[in-house]
Formats: structure tokens, sequence, C-alpha cells
């Protein structure tokens, strides 16, 4: 769509937010990506808010929301549900504005995030194993001790607060074309794209914003067909920054009116994106945070010009980091496992080796068992973890074992 939103904050809105939310929040790095814009045939710049105080973009909306409430409000304390970064940025605005924060988590929140929300002087209770129980309880919370509970995207406040990261975008790059935004319930894009629609529309030029979900927890698309915020059934994802089942009210008004396109990307897409921010941009972004340049490797961008793609947060778990790397690995063809059928006799270990040796696959792991479901009294299984350079050496690996008359079985 390309009308200006009559629903939501204005532009005067958000360029008062600006100056508010400046005064916690930095300006962020608008890096370039040669490797990105060989790939969409356009400039590519990686708006970075991944380096952001608390390791996201929440701290504006937060902070804007906290700031707006009356010394009364203040002093009833407020409460959030969040499972990371929204928890993160809602204790650090309230420790900055001196008032007392209780944040409702789940049981199982990675630790990094617990303990920072903590570190940041926030009250954390753990509650459920899921962020739905957290929500009721803090929506409780704020019945029963009359603290503010601040929601992490559905409030005019937050979308203000969010937008003024459009308006920083318009001044870092010349010439704005398009700019891709990840997508969870829409606080971000609808801040974002209402800011830069309204701003382009007082300059006479147009800005296309394209939103990205993850395909497991993709509520957009099919709400936007219903032409109603519809609540979805989500699969497991790892981009849990963006999970949520049912877009904001608020914010699908907004979207609607003024985003142009929604579009998803896969798991693997989002891993292969995790590994090309670490290994070309030096970047530690979270899979959530990645889902932009997931968009552009998976070809599901088309630009004509300078094209930003939001990093939306870095706040990533070490142990989470460590699973998406292998698997953006595996991905990219660059990690196999192989699981090969063996006679049980000697030889046949150091057969296997030398053939990946000499088609230059590096080992990394080997299981050898005769215990596998199916295996013949003389039979072995071998299952083997090998290094390779892309699809094309990848399958080559294989070609190799075959016709050495092996039959090896991969996912």
């Amino acid at each position: 769509m390309t009308n200006v939103s009559l629903v939501g904050p204005t532009l005067a809105d958000f360029e008062a937010a600006r100056a508010v939310v400046a005064t916690v929040a930095r300006v962020t790095p608008m890096e370039s990506s040669r490797y990105l814009s060989e790939l969409l045939g356009s400039p590519v710049h990686l708006k970075c808010e991944n380096l952001q105080r608390t390791g996201s973009y929440k701290i504006r909306g937060a902070y804007n929301r906290l700031s707006q409430l009356t010394d009364e409000e203040k002093s009833h304390g407020v409460v959030a549900a969040s499972a990371g970064n929204h928890a993160q940025g809602v204790a650090f605005a309230a420790r900055e504005l001196g008032i007392k924060a209780t944040i409702f988590m789940p049981v199982g929140v990675a630790l990094p995030k617990l303990q920072a929300t903590r570190d940041y002087g926030a009250h954390v209770i753990l509650r459920g194993n899921t962020v739905a129980e957290p929500l009721l309880a803090a929506a409780a919370y704020a019945i029963e001790t009359g603290a503010i509970l601040i929601p992490p995207f559905d409030h005019p406040d937050v979308v203000t607060g969010q937008g003024t990261l459009g308006l920083e975008i318009l001044d870092q790059v010349q010439g704005l074309d398009t700019v891709l935004v990840p997508i969870g319930g829409g606080g971000l894009i609808s801040g974002v794209a209402s800011a830069l629609k309204q701003r382009a529309a007082r300059e006479g030029r147009t800005i296309r914003v394209i939103g990205v979900q993850a395909e497991n927890a993709a509520a957009y698309p099919p709400s936007l067909a219903a032409g109603v915020a519809t609540e979805i059934v989500m699969s497991p994802t790892m981009s849990d920054g963006i999970a949520v089942a049912k877009p904001g009210l608020l914010n699908f008004q907004i979207v609607r009116d003024v985003v142009d396109e929604v579009v998803t990307v896969t798991e693997d897409d989002t891993a292969r994106a995790l590994l090309v921010l670490l290994e070309r941009a030096k970047l530690v972004v979270e899979p959530a945070g990645a889902v932009a340049v997931a968009a552009i490797l998976a070809g599901k961008i088309t630009a004509s010009g300078p094209t930003v793609a939001i990093l939306s947060g870095g706040n990533i778990d070490p142990l989470l980091m460590q699973r998406v790397i292998s698997h953006g690995l595996s991905a990219s063809g660059r990690y196999l496992t192989l699981r090969i059928m063996l006679p049980d006799r000697p030889g046949q270990l150091a057969r296997i080796s030398e053939l990946l040796a000499e088609a230059h696959a590096n080992v990394i792991e080997v299981l050898h068992t005769r215990h596998g479901v199916g295996l013949q009294i003389s039979e072995v299984e071998l299952n083997v973890s090998v290094e390779t350079r892309g699809p094309d050496h990848r399958q080559h690996v294989v070609d190799v074992l075959r016709s050495a008359g092996y039959d090896p079985h991969f996912d």
C-alpha cells in the first residue's frame, strides 16, 4: 500500500519522540554490505540495532512509553512480560527514569537475558513455560497492585518510540528506496513504516517498506488476507523474538495501510543469514534480527535503489549461537553428516577415511556402531560428519563414496 496512514502517531509525534528517545538510545551504525549488494543488484545497508543499548531497538519504545507516564503513575511502578528484549528495554528505561519495574519471564528464559534484566534493576518473577503465562501473570499483577502494564508493541507510545528508528535511517542513507523490517507483533514495522511514509510524502517522494516474518510464526499474511488481525497456530522457530501468534490491533491497522508487502523466510534462510552476518559483516545478530537479510539471501526481495535491512537485535544465547552456526553451515552446504552401512570386516573404516581424504573433506566426528536399528549381523553403521566447501563440493563427496560402491545417506 502507498497511502499515508491516518491511524496512529503523526509525523510531529515521531519527531517529538526522537528528542525524548535520544537521551538514552544511541545512533546505531549503518554498515554497507558489498556481498548483499551484489546479490540484490542495489546498494544494501545494514542498520545495526543489534549494537543498540540493551542489544535491541526495544529500548526506544519502552523509554518513550515510560517517559509519558504521570508522576502518579510512576509511583505505582511498571510491569511487563517478556522472554527477552522487551524485558531488557523496560528494565533499562525504568532504571533511567527512577521507576520500579517488575518483569515476568518464563522459567526457561535464556540465562543471559534473565541476568541482563536483573542487572538493569528490575525485579524478575519466573512464571510458566511459555510467554503466554507471564503475560497473564503481568496483567493480573497490574490489576492487583496498580502498576502500569507496558505492552511490547500494541500501544501508540511504543509505536512512536520505535518509529524514531525510521527517521534515523532517513538521515543516514541518501536516496533511500526500500526498507526491510522484521515483524513479530508489529511494533517496529508500524512505527518505522508510518514515520518513513509520512516523511516521504512531505518531501514528495516514495519509499517502499517490506516486512519479513519467520515462516513458522507468520501471522501477518493471513491477517492481511482476511482484513483483520487473526491468531495463528505457530510452529517452533529459532526466531523467538518475533514469534507472535496475533498482530497487535493498532499495529495491524498501520501495517495494512502503509506497508507495501510482507514476505516470509524459512529456518534455513535465517540460519544462512546469521552465518553471512557473522562471516561477512562480523556482526552477531539474533535470529529474529536477521530475517531481513534472510529475505535478501532467499531471493524474496527486489529493489531499484538503496535498500536498508534492519538488524533489530543481537541478544543471542551463546549455546543457541553454537547450534545456529551448525545449522547455517549445513544449510549452506558446508557441513555434511553421512550414514553409511559397512561390511563388518577390518579395513572398512580406513577405506572410508581414504575416500574422504581424496575428496578433500575434513572429518569432524565419527560414530562406528554395531547396534543400529535394522543392521544385519554382518554389518556396522558409520555416522561421519565432515566439513565441505559448499553444495558442489558436498555433492562431490557423495559421488566419490558412491563410485567406490558405498551407499551414503544424508538429510
